[in-house]
């Protein structure tokens, strides 16, 4: 009975996680990864977590909890004949060696740069959200040969390493190199397995659990959390996109963007209070 009522915080605290997490996907149209990565992050300190630990076990949780969703997204967006099949091929070898380089780096390197590295992307995620919405595309396609590979394993490494899906930084590279919007936002979905399956194995088998990790983590994978997750997203998204479809949804993603900036800086400061 101890052992429940010690728990019950644990489990309260992920549920109200999965519940955010949903809603904001819904809401918003953003990834679970951009929204649970931090939100698991704090609330594992919460629970007497170090920083360092919290992020990493906050990467691997995140990544788990992307494999159902992901496939949820891919059957959604197939259907509306929005996935490029062809350019997935061609992404897809490419993407997954990045995936792996990515993902044996966060068994071995300590928490602190990625939350570094969160909070960098983050900014920039949000300041590209704020400025480049309806900006002009790069170029005209994407680059053919090495250039395309260089670009999905960059894709596939930076992603996998912040426990975030293909669409963060997927759909911004997709619609730079002029592929439709619906296109780039459905074929993103599928990257997003890409990245989420093989990460989340390696860090499940290749990650040594952290000593003062939270209770039921194996490897970096925290299952009450990814069993708090992952039904509670799903359930609640359509309830964040009937929301967003009553709203402005670009001052909705302006909002997002803005507690997005926020949360990116708070890492980034908690990193630097911690090393120096």
């Amino acid at each position: 009975m101890d052992q429940i009522m010690e728990l019950l915080p644990v489990f309260i605290a992920l549920i109200f996680t999965g519940i955010f997490a949903g809603i904001l996907a819904g809401l918003l149209g953003v990834g679970g990864g951009i929204v649970i990565v931090p939100v698991l992050y704090f609330v594992f300190q919460g629970l007497g977590v170090d920083p360092a630990t919290a992020m990493v076990v906050a990467t691997g949780t995140s990544l788990a909890t992307i494999i159902p969703t992901s496939i949820s997204s891919i059957r959604a967006h197939h259907g509306k004949g929005n996935v490029d099949w062809d350019l997935l091929k061609s992404f897809a070898p490419f993407m997954v060696v990045g995936v792996l380089v990515g993902s044996y780096l966060v068994t071995i390197v300590t928490g602190h740069f990625f939350s570094a590295l969160f909070g960098v992307m983050a900014v920039l995620v949000s300041a590209n959200m704020l400025f480049r919405a309806k900006a002009k595309p790069l170029a005209e396609s994407l680059p053919r040969g090495p250039g395309k590979g260089v670009i999905a394993s960059l894709i596939g490494f930076f992603s996998v390493m912040v426990g975030i899906g293909g669409g963060t930084l997927g759909v911004p590279t997709l619609t730079a190199f002029n592929v439709a919007a619906h296109r780039a936002v459905g074929t993103a979905a599928a990257f997003g397995l890409l990245i989420a399956l093989p990460g989340a194995l390696m860090m499940l088998i290749q990650g040594q659990t952290p000593v003062n990790a939270p209770e039921y983590t194996f490897g970096l994978v925290n299952v009450p959390g990814l069993v708090a997750i992952v039904p509670l997203t799903v359930l609640f998204a359509p309830v964040g996109a009937k929301i967003g479809a009553k709203l402005d949804g670009a001052m909705l993603k302006k909002v997002f963007a803005v507690v997005l900036a926020i949360t990116g800086v708070r890492m980034l400061i908690q990193v630097i209070s911690a090393l120096v």
